[in-house]
C-alpha cells in the first residue's frame, strides 16, 4: 500500500533507549499511610512517666526493676494510696493503674488478681500466744482485738474483747499499742512486715481472713504504658507480642 513504512508496528509507547532514566514513583498524597516494613520497630510510647499507685503492703519491686530495663526513658513513678483511695484514684486518672486491695468497687475497671495474702495475729514480744507457730481463732478468746480504722480484713473474731480506748486510726498504731502488752491487731503478713518492731511478733492465723491482691487500671482509657506493665506482670518477655 502506498505511503506504508516498513519497520516495527506501534505500541503506544515509547521503547526507552540506552541511558534513559526510569519515571519516579509518584509521591504519597497527603495525609496517606505508608506501611511499615515487617521488622520495623513498633511506635515507641507516650512519653512522661507511669504512674503506678500500691497500697501499704503492697511489692511490685521485681516488676518496677523489670521496668526500668526495658522503659529507661519512660520513669516508674510509685504513689502511696490508702485502702479509701485506692479506687478513686484510678477513676480520676491520678494513677495509671493500681495495685489494691479486694473486695473493692472494681465497676469500670480492668482487674488481674495477683495473689492472696495470709493474715497474721501481730502480739507483744513477751505473749504467751508467741509459743505456738500458728494460731486458730480459738486460742484468741478473751484477747483485747484491736481493729483501727485502716483495717482491710475487715476482722471480726468471736470470744475476742474490744478495747476500752477509743479505735486508733491506722494499723501502725495499733501494732505500737500491741507492743505496750494491750492488746492483739490482725493484719495480712506484709502489713505486719512493714511496720514490724524488735517488741513484737506475729504469727499466721490459721482460719483468717484473707486478703486478695490485685491490679487494676481504667476500662475506659487506652495506654500503650499499661499495656506494657499488664505485659511485665503476666510475665512476657521484651520481644512477646500482647495477647
Amino acid at each position: 500500500m502506498a505511503g506504508h513504512r516498513k519497520g516495527r508496528p506501534a505500541t503506544g509507547r515509547k521503547n526507552p533507549g540506552r541511558g534513559s532514566t526510569p519515571a519516579r514513583p509518584a509521591p504519597p498524597r497527603a495525609g496517606a499511610r505508608t506501611a511499615r516494613p515487617a521488622d520495623a520497630p513498633a511506635d515507641p510510647p507516650r512519653p512522661g512517666p507511669f504512674r503506678l499507685g500500691a497500697v501499704a503492703g503492697a511489692t511490685p519491686g521485681k516488676w518496677i526493676d523489670t521496668w526500668s530495663e526495658r522503659m529507661p526513658r519512660n520513669p516508674l513513678e510509685l504513689i502511696p494510696l490508702s485502702a479509701e483511695e485506692q479506687i478513686p484514684a484510678v477513676h480520676a486518672a491520678l494513677v495509671d493503674a493500681a495495685i489494691i486491695r479486694l473486695p473493692a468497687d472494681t465497676g469500670g475497671l480492668h482487674v488481674i488478681r495477683l495473689y492472696t495474702e495470709e493474715s497474721v495475729v501481730v502480739c507483744a514480744r513477751e505473749s504467751h500466744l508467741t509459743v505456738a507457730d500458728e494460731l486458730s481463732a480459738a486460742d484468741l478468746a478473751g484477747e483485747t482485738l484491736i481493729v483501727p480504722a485502716d483495717d482491710v480484713l475487715d476482722v471480726s473474731v468471736p470470744g475476742t474483747v474490744a478495747p476500752r480506748f477509743p479505735r486508733l486510726e491506722t494499723t501502725e498504731d495499733a501494732i505500737a499499742t500491741v507492743a505496750t502488752g494491750v492488746g492483739i491487731t490482725i493484719v495480712p503478713m506484709s502489713l505486719a512486715r512493714l511496720h514490724r518492731r524488735k517488741d513484737v511478733e506475729h504469727r499466721p492465723l490459721r482460719d483468717g481472713p484473707t486478703s486478695p491482691v490485685a491490679l487494676v487500671w481504667s476500662a475506659e482509657r487506652e495506654d500503650p504504658l499499661v499495656d506494657t506493665f499488664i505485659g511485665i506482670v503476666r510475665g512476657r518477655t521484651a520481644r512477646s507480642s500482647r495477647g
